[in-house]
C-alpha cells in the first residue's frame, strides 16, 4: 500500500509528522510507500542517515497555512504540500493521503482533485467519539456547512458503513440529530432528512437528542458540518476541561490524594478510551482515494495513527461498500419518488 503524508500543515512542524510517519511504518509492515510531502531541505534533515527504503520525499515549495482562506490560498499556491499529496493520489502513485494541515484546504484539495464517487454529492468527515458503554461515529464533523436532505441521507450511509467496517458494529443504530425524537421536531432539513433515511436500507431509529450521545442510544449521529464541527469540539473541550477539574479537586487535600491514588486504575481506563490520538485523525469520506484529515495538534503517536487509519480503510474496502450501497439507496428513493435522486 502507497501513502502520501503532508508533513508542512502541523502546529508542530515538519520533524514530529516525519516521526509519526516513520513509526507507522514500524507498526504497518502492509506499507509499501510513504510519501513525505512537503520542503525537501527540511524533511531531509528530520530523516536519520539512513532511512527506511519505503520512505520517498516529494519536494513542495510552499505551506497552506491554518490562517489561509482555503479557495483563495490553493489558487495561490500552486506548489503546496496538501496539493502535491493529493495529485499523488489522483495520479494513481498513493491509495491514501494523510495531513495534519488546515482542514478546509484538504477538503477543498480533495474534492476537487479527486471528485466524489458516483452518486455522492458532498464528501463528510467522519469523527469517532468515545462513550462509557460504545463509540459512535458523528458525521458530518465540519466539512460541509450548508446542507440538504439528500446530502445528509448519503453521510447516514457512509457513517453506517463505516460503524459496521471498521468499528466492528453488526447492525449500527443510525440517528439524526435533532431538538426533539419526535418525527416532526426539528428545521425543514432534519424534517425532510427524517422522512429520505426511513425508505433506505440503513438502521434508522429516528431523530436523537444531545443526551442520547453518550446513553449507547446511537452508534452513527447524522448531521450538517456547521451541527457537527460545534458538538465536536464542545465535546473535546469538556472532557479537557473535567480532567483538569477532576484533578485540581483530588490534589487539594491528603485524604482526597489517598482517594485518587486508590482510583488510579479506573482513571487510567477513562483516559485511555477518551484519548484523542488513538484515533490519529478522521476520514473524509466519499472521494475516489482514502482522505485522513488529523488535527493540527498532532504529536507523533497520533501522526502515526492517522495513517493507521488509512491503511485500515483500505483493507475494510471501504470505499468498495460505498460505492455499491449508496447506489442501491439511491434505485431505492428513486423508486419512491423518481424525482427526488439523481441518477446513480
Amino acid at each position: 500500500m502507497r501513502i502520501a503524508v503532508d508533513v508542512m500543515g502541523g502546529d508542530h512542524g515538519c520533524g514530529v509528522v516525519v516521526e509519526g510517519a516513520r513509526l507507522a511504518l514500524r507498526a504497518h509492515p502492509r506499507i509499501t510507500t510513504l510519501y513525505l510531502v512537503g520542503d525537501r531541505g527540511q524533511i531531509q534533515s528530520a530523516l536519520p542517515h539512513h532511512p527506511d527504503p519505503r520512505l520517498q520525499v516529494v519536494h513542495a515549495s510552499e505551506v497552506l497555512h491554518m490562517e489561509d482562506k482555503p479557495i483563495l490560498a490553493l489558487r495561490r499556491k500552486k506548489d503546496c504540500s496538501i496539493l502535491r499529496a493529493v495529485d499523488l493520489v489522483k495520479d494513481g502513485k498513493a491509495e491514501a493521503l494523510i495531513s495534519p494541515g488546515n482542514t478546509g484546504g484538504v477538503v477543498s484539495a480533495s474534492t476537487i482533485r479527486l471528485r466524489t464517487m458516483p452518486g455522492i454529492e458532498r464528501p463528510a468527515i467522519v469523527a469517532v467519539i468515545p462513550a462509557p458503554e460504545n463509540e459512535f461515529v458523528l458525521v458530518d464533523a465540519g466539512a460541509n456547512v450548508e446542507c440538504r436532505p439528500l446530502h445528509l441521507l448519503q453521510f447516514a450511509i457512509m457513517g453506517s458503513i463505516y460503524s459496521r467496517e471498521v468499528l466492528g458494529y453488526v447492525r449500527p443504530r443510525v440517528g439524526l440529530l435533532s431538538v426533539g425524537t419526535e418525527d416532526v421536531k426539528g428545521n425543514e432539513l432534519t424534517q425532510e432528512t427524517f422522512k429520505l433515511c426511513k425508505k433506505i436500507n440503513v438502521n434508522f431509529i429516528g431523530n436523537v437528542e444531545g443526551h442520547d450521545l453518550f446513553a449507547n442510544g446511537v452508534d452513527v449521529v447524522v448531521c450538517d458540518g456547521f451541527v457537527g464541527n460545534i458538538v465536536l469540539k464542545t465535546c473535546e473541550s469538556l472532557a479537557a476541561s473535567i480532567f483538569r477539574w477532576i484533578k485540581s479537586e483530588l490534589t487539594k487535600n491528603p485524604k482526597r490524594q489517598l482517594g485518587a491514588l486508590l482510583a488510579k486504575g479506573a482513571f487510567r481506563t477513562i483516559r485511555q478510551r477518551t484519548d484523542p490520538e488513538a484515533h490519529g485523525g478522521a476520514p473524509l469520506l466519499g472521494l475516489n482515494g482514502s482522505v485522513v484529515i488529523a488535527h493540527g495538534s498532532s504529536r507523533e503517536r497520533a501522526v502515526m495513527n492517522a495513517i493507521g487509519q488509512a491503511v485500515q480503510a483500505e483493507q475494510s474496502h471501504l470505499n468498495q461498500f460505498i460505492s455499491r450501497e449508496i447506489s442501491t439507496a439511491l434505485h431505492l428513493l428513486k423508486a419512491h419518488h423518481p424525482v427526488a435522486a439523481p441518477a446513480a
